[in-house]
């Protein structure tokens, strides 16, 4: 995607943008920032307030040894705007590397949601504004029986309707801020500390965050499906599930709740299919 010069001056950085690795690909370097697009602006301008001061104290935690985790920082144009042409911006980590091991991971998971969960103690009122693919999927495999298993028949997908005759009203535990998508968001800077980019906020357990996060490491980023193993019953079973039928339903249906078209919603499923064998055989 080409960045527009209003986009450049706005965000005070040079034209020489450069791609950079991590997160979804579509990133780019220009100056001191990562310009990354299709950034929603309502999420934004309550999203980004709260992760801003949060990078702030993971960083003088950082300089005192004491920080695990660090956040990227978001950094608003000159106009005070998060987003413009749907581009937004965070600082840019010099020297990092993609994260893919599933333990530390599920570990900075861990340690980011318990800081999201000191930071935004209420649901924030935005998420339900938001109306994309992700947000009606998510609506959908926490929502009533029938509205599951009526997208599971539009869906077309056997592997839908299988998950859910396996979902059960189930209590995963109190729902919090958390990164929907870890698995692929997550860079190691120079000095080996987690560094969190590319936040997609949800309002639900932790504990499905963190299913989602492993789902993804073995589907998408080449962990071995033996990470699943002991989340293949009880509580931990059912994190699976519900995460799985999320990510299923974001690419078996638009933002419509109509079947999605293209051979991504088959290419999703049989990744998901693989990671699933272990649990569901």
């Amino acid at each position: 995607m080409t960045v527009s010069e209003r986009v450049l001056d706005l965000f005070a950085v040079p034209g020489d943008v450069r791609p950079v690795p991590g997160g979804q690909g579509r990133s780019v370097v220009a100056g001191d920032l990562v310009l990354s697009p299709g950034r929603d602006a309502q999420t934004a301008a309550w999203l980004n307030p709260v992760l801003a001061p949060l990078a702030v104290r993971l960083d003088l935690e950082r300089v005192s040894g004491r920080a695990g985790v660090r956040v990227a920082m978001p950094i608003p144009a000159r106009d005070g705007s998060w987003v413009v042409e749907g581009w937004g911006a965070s600082r840019y980590e010099p020297d990092t590397t993609a994260c893919h091991d599933p333990a530390l991971l599920a570990a900075t998971g861990r340690l980011l949601h318990a800081r999201f969960d000191e930071a935004v103690r209420a649901r924030p009122a935005g998420l339900d504004a938001r109306t994309d693919r992700w947000a009606v999927a998510d609506r959908l495999a926490w929502g009533p029986a029938d509205d599951l298993a009526s997208a599971a028949e539009r869906s077309g997908s056997g592997l839908v309707r299988g998950l859910v005759e396996e979902r059960a009203d189930v209590d995963l535990g109190p729902d919090q801020l958390v990164h929907g998508d870890l698995a692929g968001n997550v860079l190691l800077d120079a000095s080996g500390t987690p560094v969190v980019i590319d936040v997609a906020p949800y309002w639900r357990p932790a504990r499905w965050a963190e299913a989602l996060c492993l789902l993804d490491a073995v589907a998408w980023h080449g962990a071995d499906g033996s990470v699943l193993d002991p989340w293949s019953t009880g509580v931990g079973r059912q994190a699976v599930v519900r995460a799985a039928l999320f990510r299923l339903l974001a690419d078996c249906l638009d933002g419509r709740g109509s079947p999605a078209s293209g051979d991504a919603p088959r290419k999703v499923e049989r990744a998901y299919g693989r990671a699933l064998v272990p649990l569901l055989g």
